[in-house]
Parts: structure tokens; sequence; C-alpha cells
């Protein structure tokens, strides 16, 4: 566990962040159809997009602007999460363009005048991309990597403590670890942030794929606290972007007052809709993904590779060079996620497919390892 403040030069900041999915260039100069490609990179519901989601955005008059408020979806935010315990309303609902937008948001907001952010690292490098951008101080605190890839929390407290960062990010379960942390823990950065005064924030864009998931609305009590979901990941609606935030509704009305109107267009609200009204939805993308994932890390461990625990819709495979791994796979047509970026240049990371593919990919990784024992 190391924490380090960066001071960054302008060219640093521009920086953009590595991402997974298909890269039309890369594909294009190795003479590979995308269409004949495997997309293993990205991490999405295995089941493609519920039904009812074509017909919805099929009724949208393209004439018309967007609702700039993106009532409609909110209200079914609302009525989606809300129990006759729990009731959100909508002024504590904030929709985005994608989950990517809010954090951008976040950081124009919270750190634009020489603020203060705390990443929990290896993580998404949106974050970080987003606090180079507002001109932020980035504090980095990293997991074991040579363990379990977890947090030292008491540390994590202890940080905030003395740097009171003014945002604090955590991804929940963690990209790409697969981390997932406790009610227990959470709660132990919250209380961290609240006396700190900052605000904590929950990214929980897979958290719809973890096996036994705990209730993170009760953090909603907490002003210090933001989670953020992503639609996109949950519905495979990736094309669309689409991504909310639940917080207080002070924190929502100050971002919504840096939001652009239109930023999230009406195919995606009426999508974004339609998709929530599937209660069915979501059980079967979950015992997709449960049934596929097992399958995939039982068949890796058995070719000797080592698979660590995965609370998430995708797993980590530490091959050794993973530079050279992601190159042999896009050879045989599957696209995996080389982690060099994540600072975990021996992991690849391979999104949770339809049950097909990942016997493909299987297959695949079998071949390549035979070969790197050959040489």
């Amino acid at each position: 566990m190391t924490s380090k403040k960066q001071n960054e030069n302008p060219a640093s900041r521009r920086r953009r962040p590595v991402h997974g999915s298909i890269n039309l260039r890369e594909v294009r100069a190795l003479g590979l159809k995308p269409e004949d490609l495997l997309d293993f990179s990205a991490s999405i519901s295995p089941i493609g997009p519920p039904e009812g989601v074509w017909e919805a955005i099929r009724s949208v008059d393209l004439s018309s602007y967007p609702d700039p408020e993106c009532l409609e979806l909110r209200e079914a935010i609302c009525r989606h999460l809300s129990t006759s315990s729990r009731e959100l309303t909508m002024d504590q609902v904030l929709v985005g363009n994608g989950s990517t937008e809010i954090f951008h948001l976040l950081t124009r907001v919270y750190l634009s005048n020489d603020g203060t952010a705390l990443l929990m690292t290896p993580t998404y490098g949106e974050y970080d991309g987003a606090c180079r951008l507002a001109g932020a101080q980035i504090l980095n605190l990293e997991a074991d990597l040579s363990g379990d890839f977890r947090w030292d929390i008491a540390a994590a407290a202890n940080l905030i403590s003395a740097q009171k960062p003014d945002l604090i990010i955590v991804c929940n379960p963690n990209n790409p670890t697969g981390v997932y942390l406790s009610q227990t823990e959470v709660e132990a950065l919250a209380e961290a942030a609240k006396d700190a005064g900052s605000l904590l924030v929950v990214d929980e864009a897979y958290l719809s794929f973890v096996e036994e998931p705990w209730d993170s609305l009760a953090l909603l009590d907490r002003p210090e606290v933001m989670l953020v979901r992503s639609m996109t990941k949950d519905y495979a609606q990736t094309a669309l972007r689409l991504g909310y935030a639940l917080a207080s509704e002070e924190v929502v009305s100050w971002l919504r007052e840096y939001q652009p109107d239109w930023s999230v267009n009406s195919l995606a609200q009426k999508a974004g809709v339609s998709a929530l009204e599937d209660a069915g939805y979501l059980p079967r993308a979950r015992e997709a993904v449960f049934a596929a994932k097992d399958y995939l890390a039982k068949k890796l461990r058995a070719l000797g590779l080592e698979v660590p625990r995965s609370e998430a819709n995708f797993i980590l495979v530490k091959v050794g060079d993973a530079a050279k791994w992601r190159s042999l796979l896009l050879a045989k047509g599957m696209v995996v996620r080389d982690c060099t970026s994540f600072g975990l240049p021996q992991y690849i990371r391979l999104g949770i497919r339809p049950m097909a593919d990942c016997q493909r990919l299987g297959a695949a990784m079998a071949e390549v390892a035979q070969a790197a024992l050959a040489d």
C-alpha cells in the first residue's frame, strides 16, 4: 500500500485514459473486421438489451429536443429503487450521459479550485483523467498488488483524516480487480469523509452482478455519500451511454448547475425507462453471468493460470505478459483487456460474455498457453 500526491504538468494532464472495447484503428491496421471479433474487453450484460428497448427507441420523435431534466427516467429510477421502508425522491437522482459524464461533473464542481482527490487504485482510469482535467491534486491509495488486491481501509481513513480531500472515489466492486468492499468498510470511509468534510463517491457500475450484495442505499442517509450506477452495463446499452447518481438533493442540484442541457438524448432516456420496466431482465442477466464466469474461471485455472476472486462480471487472469497475450488472442478473433494501463502488466481482464463465447475464449487461451509452454 502506498500513497502519493501528484503534481502534473499540463501535458500529462491531457493524457487520455485507456479504455476497453474494440479499437477500430487497430483492427483495420491488422486487416480484421469488427463483426468477426468477440469483445471480452468490455464488461456489460451478456444477454443483450431488454426486448422492449427497440420499440421504445422507435417511439422517439427525432425532431424534438430531449427533456433536459430526464423527468420520466428519474421517476422510473425512483420507482425501481424505492421500497416500503425507503423512498427516493426525484431530487436525489441525477441522470448522465453514462456514468463518465457524472465523474467529470463531480471533478469540475469539487476540484476546479485546486482541489484534492483521493483515488483507491488500481481502478477505472477515467477518475484520474477527470481529476487531471480539473487541475486537481491527486492522492492514490494503492491496494495490495502482491496479495488479494484489497485496500487497507484503516490506512485510507487515516489518509482522509490527514489530507482532507475534497473528493474520494472508490469503485465497488472495483474495476479491474473485482474486489467488493463490505458495508462496514464503506461506512468506515464514509465516517472519515464526514469528519474531513469530503464527498465519498461510490461507483457501483458492476453492483448488479455481485452474487450477494449488501444494501448500499442506506448510505444515502449520509449527505457525504454519493452512489453512481451504470445502466449501460446493467442493460447492455453501451451505444446509448446512460448512468445515474444518487445523492442528497443539495449535491444533485449543485451538479445539475454544471450539466449541459440535453446531454442525455431522448433515445437513451426512453430506452432507460423501458429497461427498468422489465423486472425479469436483471435476474436473467445475473444467472448468465454467474454460470459463464464460473465456467471460465475453472477452465483457466485448469490451464495453470492464476484467476483471483472477482465479485463483478469480469475476471482478472495472470498471464505474465499481458500485451503479448492480448496480441495473440486478437489474432484468434478475441479482444481482451491488457491491464498494463491499470499498473498490472501481468494481467488481462476478461468480461463475461454468453457461455458459447466463453467456451471459444477458453479454447483459444488453451492454445496460447500451450504455445507459451513450447517457447
